[in-house]
């Protein structure tokens, strides 16, 4: 079996785009299938998330499946949130059979974030140990150390914060970053960058790793989403700058857009590729795109 088209574009050294699209409440999928038909060929993979916010969604794997069907590539995003590892090795094995190439490990949001805040979490292994259970399932291997009628072979991501507020909280995110990597991660997406000189930074300093990371881009909606993510989202720092320029917007959308694309382009020459978190404005990732000049 060969490598995913997501693999080979990040192999390729292109610079690479990732957008993320969240499964509806209930069994709608037209949205979803508005959402591809807009991305399709302007980004190189399309983020499944799983049970988002711990809020009840639609599965991750079942979308994956359909986008695959409408001529995307999709990654699929695990948590350890829900299921313990003979769940989550099964689901692997059930995604590499639907012809799911890509994974991202998540440890996953508490379970008292979401909409049934009685739901019992389940963290039986946290995400480096869920990479490794990627990697033995690579290998024809469950963890248990029973042999597989058939192996997976997926090409498997982690997450990275680049923007820890103190330097123990950012020297732990690099020492994660390294323990993902020994666990079988080949490639790492960011939590929300706004500041591309810090990030610049951080990735002087995880450069020896070798390995590709995609800069997390947020557009910004409004002055209070951005206030809201200075308090609320941990390592997300939206510089002053930006909170003024949204605040005196007369077109929000405009210069949302044109924030996310100048961000894009600053970070072009320091990172592999941007995956962008457009919440709901996932059919304005082309014109943010385009407004980068990443499209035409």
């Amino acid at each position: 079996m060969g490598s995913s088209k997501f693999q080979e574009a990040l192999q390729s050294g292109k610079f690479v785009v990732t957008a993320e699209a969240g499964p509806l409440k209930g069994t709608s999928t037209t949205e979803l299938e508005e959402i591809a038909s807009v991305l399709r060929g302007k980004v190189d993979a399309l983020n499944v998330t799983d049970q988002q916010s711990s809020v009840m969604r639609l599965g991750s794997m079942a979308t994956c499946h359909l986008l695959k069907d409408w001529g995307m590539e999709p990654i699929f995003q695990m948590t350890c949130r829900d299921r313990n590892r003979i769940a989550l090795q099964s689901d692997l094995l059930s995604a590499h059979v639907l012809g799911i190439e890509n994974c991202l490990a998540l440890t996953g949001d508490l379970p008292s974030l979401g909409d049934h805040r009685q739901a019992k979490p389940v963290y039986d292994l946290d995400s480096v140990q869920l990479l490794w259970a990627i990697k033995r399932l690579n290998e024809g291997y469950d963890i248990a150390g029973n042999e597989l009628k058939g192996k997976t072979n997926f090409f498997a991501g982690a997450v990275v914060n680049p923007g820890a507020d103190t330097e123990a909280a950012y020297e732990l995110q690099i020492i994660k970053m390294q323990k993902k990597i020994e666990a079988g991660a080949r490639f790492f997406q960011t939590q929300a960058v706004y500041d591309p000189v810090t990030f610049a930074k951080f990735m002087k300093r995880v450069e020896h790793f070798k390995v590709p990371v995609l800069a997390g881009v947020i557009p910004l909606k409004s002055a209070g989403m951005a206030r809201f993510m200075n308090k609320n989202v941990a390592g997300v720092f939206v510089p002053e700058q930006f909170i003024t320029k949204m605040a005196e917007a007369e077109n929000k959308v405009k210069a949302g857009i044109e924030i996310a694309a100048n961000l894009i382009k600053d970070l072009k020459n320091i990172c592999q590729g941007v995956h962008l978190m457009a919440i709901g404005w996932e059919k304005k990732v082309p014109e943010i795109l385009k407004t980068a000049g990443l499209i035409s």
